[in-house]
């Protein structure tokens, strides 16, 4: 495992915490849910062979800390933080973008917004469920979510969200646990420390965010929309797939589910590697 060269990027109300690993052109990775840089690890060290791969605590995660604590979310805010790592890493010249789930929805905002700054994205399950025919439902899950965060807690309100991302009609108790590598294990901690903010912030922001449908469909040769093999049904699978249907772009599958960089880094990280080369 290569050590990164560490690195703070002050961004307006916040400052940002990111790692910088390899040679070549510039890809950077955004994270989603509530990982950090840390939660890429396991594919960055792979992808760093053929690239200068940066990584980033999203504002408020981990070690990005925010000015004000309290301060609403929004993902343009998040987008403009992944122009500002741009534009200090690859002045000038465009790079190449990758993000997962809510890292997904700043990527998308960030090529429909400055797609001058982007060679190409792979958004890999970007939960925009207002694209889907039936979004009013996904807004109502939303508020019982903030609700039952407020009247119950966060387990509660985990437990909530976790059974509105499922497959229709899934009624199947949970799978047992993937067993993770002790890499990922180690992150477990920092990642429940995340959790209040990603539920109480993140969620209800990014999935009431409309992505811009026909820049996207203007920009779509620059664009990857891309799944997990076992997320099928499940809600940021059915709306990454809607959207690739709208912009009449076919759907790149990668191993495992929603969080398959994580439980399988090896496999992902060559795909990735290959979506980058096409």
């Amino acid at each position: 495992m290569t050590d990164p060269s560490i690195g703070s990027l002050r961004v307006k109300g916040a400052t940002l915490h990111y790692e910088v690993r390899g040679h070549g052109p510039l890809l950077l990775l955004i994270p989603g849910g509530a990982g950090g840089a840390a939660s890429l690890d396991g594919i960055a060290d792979a992808l760093a062979a053929e690239h200068t791969v940066a990584t980033y605590d999203p504002r408020g995660m981990s070690q990005s800390t925010l000015d004000d604590p309290e301060a609403e979310q929004h993902v343009a805010e998040h987008a403009d933080d992944a122009l500002r790592m741009l534009e200090l890493l690859s002045p000038g010249k465009p790079a190449r973008v990758f993000g997962t789930s809510s890292g997904a929805i700043a990527a998308l905002h960030l090529l429909t917004a400055h797609p001058a700054r982007v060679e190409r994205v792979v958004a890999h399950e970007p939960p925009v469920v207002e694209v889907l025919p039936d979004a009013c439902e996904h807004r109502a899950l939303i508020a019982r979510v903030q609700e039952t965060l407020r009247t119950q807690g966060l387990m509660p309100a985990m437990a909530v969200f976790a059974a509105g991302l499922k497959s229709d009609g899934d009624t199947t108790e949970p799978k047992a646990e993937v067993k993770l590598p002790p890499q990922a294990a180690a992150r477990a901690e920092r990642t429940m420390a995340n959790l209040p903010y990603f539920v109480g912030r993140i969620v209800p922001s990014f999935m009431s965010y409309a992505p811009d449908i026909h820049q996207l469909e203007a920009l779509s040769d620059r664009l990857v929309l891309a799944c997990g093999q076992d997320s099928r049904g499940e809600l940021p699978y059915r709306s990454a797939a809607f959207l690739a249907g709208c912009l009449g772009t076919e759907l790149l599958h990668f191993p495992g589910g929603h969080t398959g960089l994580t439980t399988h880094p090896t496999e992902f990280g060559e795909l990735l590697r290959e979506a980058f080369r096409a």
